[in-house]
């Protein structure tokens, strides 16, 4: 089964780290990724653009409302995401675990619905 990693920051908390502590989450990750690509589990992964870049869209009554940002009440923003292909969630959890974002704000598992192309 596919699954997404989507990766969790604060943006001001992350700017706030030291040179050697990005470049050691940024080696933790390359680490990770050449792992999961050696045993066939990475499937695709991408970062994001800072949240000010984004663009919100929202539909009511068939009115399209465009705003700045994704304006929400938490610090943390979805900063990326990676899919992988595992056995079981067990180890997507593994992975999860392992993810250096998890140790300083949060990462999400979800699985992905499989749709068949037609």
């Amino acid at each position: 089964m596919k699954y997404m990693l989507l990766i969790y920051q604060n943006q001001a908390d992350f700017q706030a780290l030291s040179e050697d502590e990005k470049n050691d989450v940024m080696n933790e990750v390359g680490e990770i990724m050449t792992e999961l690509t050696k045993s066939g589990e990475w499937v695709d992964g991408q970062a994001l653009h800072a949240p000010e870049t984004a663009k919100t869209i929202r539909v009511r009554g068939g009115v399209p409302a465009v705003t700045d940002g994704p304006f929400i009440e938490a610090k943390e923003q979805l900063a990326g995401l990676c899919v992988f292909e595992c056995d079981s969630v067990e180890r997507a959890v593994e992975i999860g675990k392992r993810w250096p974002d998890a140790r300083y704000w949060a990462v999400e598992i979800r699985p992905l619905i499989d749709i068949p192309a037609e």
